[in-house]
């Protein structure tokens, strides 16, 4: 069976990531990796061909972008015309990849949805209303989307018309390695890109609230850091928040430390507190939509969301943008050996819903029965 996976880049991004370990672990088909933007962060196996649907500006304009989306649509059923599955990732991918199953590819689709539309596209800008109503008129057209958590599921099934016959949920996956402790401070840590969603303004500030005798390592980077370097120095916080750039192996920096802070507005599936549950890290997430709160209290409803700080089964949430809540849970890790230690057991048996080898087979799964 021929695959064509398409994806924007191989940008170190949390779909991307994923991409690449399909790529990786899938075997027995032949696949072929098409991208719009020549970006590549992760590794690509030898036996994996690369194929450019075009050199893509990332800074081109959202009208030359939607007006493309036809023409990118029919050059893409050209490009797959021997293919049996066609597998996409994120928005723009999974449009053209719909455009050309309705140009009349006769290949299967698949798509797969990484983020919370509601959230992704919720003002009243022209860019989010076309990209409601792509959503709404595209993805119930595919054969198969697949959505990285139960909340992304839930909205499109609601909001965008998408069938729940035609969704499956399928999460992101994560290797399993060995993590040994280096502690000999107390070190809160962060990965993620420095973008306003990930809402890194919240952390450093009630890091600064929480005044605590510990250490913040923030992984990542992007065009906030510059903002966020000065806030830490009008905190004087200088020795105490690290900036340590963008990181292919977090797990050595994650071994190193005491809990696992996340900020963010709004997420997908977020790969980065697998990681943290790998490294058997107490973990603090705002209860954010979605994907924190589907791992670290599984048995709650989906819909549900905290006020204030809740102590789930496998951490913390609290309250989405609020640094009072923030800075507390901090300090309830921070002085609560007990409560951490709990946290850290947990972390163990948690992250093994998330291996790789199950992820794969439940995408191996859809593979056969989609192209049969």
């Amino acid at each position: 069976m021929k695959i064509s996976i398409l994806i924007y880049s191989l940008a170190s991004g949390g779909a991307e990531r994923v991409v690449s370990i399909l790529l990786k672990e899938l075997k027995g088909y032949e696949i072929e990796l098409i991208l719009m933007n020549d970006t590549i962060f992760y590794d690509v196996p030898e036996n994996i061909k690369i194929v450019y649907l075009e050199k893509s500006n990332p800074f081109e304009s959202g009208i030359k972008k939607f007006l493309k989306l036809p023409l990118l649509g029919f050059k893409y059923k050209k490009l797959i015309k021997n293919s049996d599955v066609s597998i996409s990732f994120m928005n723009r991918p999974n449009y053209i990849n719909v455009f050309a199953k309705l140009f009349g590819s006769g290949v299967k689709t698949i798509i797969s949805e990484r983020i919370a539309p509601s959230q992704e596209y919720k003002t009243n800008s022209l860019k989010d209303k076309i990209s409601r109503i792509l959503i709404k008129a595209l993805y119930k057209k595919a054969d198969l989307v697949v959505p990285n958590s139960r909340y992304i599921a839930y909205e499109l099934n609601t909001i965008f018309q998408v069938s729940k016959n035609k969704t499956q949920v399928i999460p992101n996956p994560i290797y399993l390695r060995e993590c040994k402790k280096e502690k000999d401070e107390f070190i809160f840590i962060n990965v993620a890109r420095f973008e306003p969603q990930k809402n890194h303004k919240l952390l450093i500030n009630a890091f600064y609230k929480a005044n605590l005798d510990a250490k913040l390592f923030l992984i990542g980077d992007g065009y906030l850091r510059g903002e966020l370097e000065e806030l830490v120095r009008k905190l004087n916080l200088e020795k105490r928040v690290i900036f340590l750039g963008r990181q292919k192996d977090v797990f050595k920096y994650l071994q190193k430390a005491s809990c696992f802070v996340f900020s963010s507005d709004y997420e997908g599936f977020p790969n980065v507190l697998l990681e943290g549950l790998a490294c058997n890290l107490p973990i603090i997430s705002t209860d954010c939509k979605s994907g924190p709160r589907e791992i670290l209290a599984p048995n709650t409803h989906i819909t549900k969301e905290t006020d204030s700080i809740e102590i789930a089964e496998y951490g913390i949430l609290v309250k989405v943008g609020s640094e009072k809540y923030l800075a507390e849970a901090m300090k309830m890790m921070y002085e609560d050996d007990k409560l951490r230690y709990n946290f850290e057991k947990k972390a163990k048996k948690r992250i093994k819903d998330f291996e790789v080898k199950q992820i794969i087979k439940k995408w191996e799964e859809v593979i056969e029965k989609e192209g049969k």
